[in-house]
Parts: C-alpha cells; sequence; structure tokens
C-alpha cells in the first residue's frame, strides 16, 4: 500500500482516464470556438477594407470617364 493514499482499482482508473479525455475534447472545442471568433472578426475588418478600396476605385473610374 501507498502510505496515506488508498490503492486505485481498474475501473476507477478507466473512469479517471475517460474523464480526463472528455475535458481535454471541451476544453479544445472551447479553444476552436474562440479561434473562430477571432477569424471571423478579420474577416469582417477585411469586408471593410474592401468596401472602402471599391468606393475609391469607382471614385476615380469616375472622374477618368469625366476628363
Amino acid at each position: 500500500m501507498v502510505s496515506g493514499f488508498e490503492a486505485l482499482t481498474i475501473p476507477e482508473i478507466t473512469l479517471a482516464v475517460i474523464l480526463g479525455t472528455l475535458a481535454a475534447i471541451v476544453y479544445s472545442l472551447r479553444i476552436l470556438v474562440l479561434m473562430e471568433r477571432r477569424i471571423a472578426r478579420i474577416e469582417m475588418h477585411i469586408e471593410r477594407v474592401v468596401d472602402k478600396i471599391v468606393k475609391e476605385e469607382i471614385k476615380i473610374e469616375r472622374a477618368v470617364k469625366r476628363r
């Protein structure tokens, strides 16, 4: 016997492994959701920049046509 600790049985060890695996999966999913949100924000910023560039291009094309 280990001093002060009760020896774990096979079912207890199996349960501990399963619970640890589930905790790791939940943590990984949380990280993936956070990354997906960050990427979505980056895409929104890119879309804004592209819209501004398109508006500028249209202004330039109109100015060139007038000449």
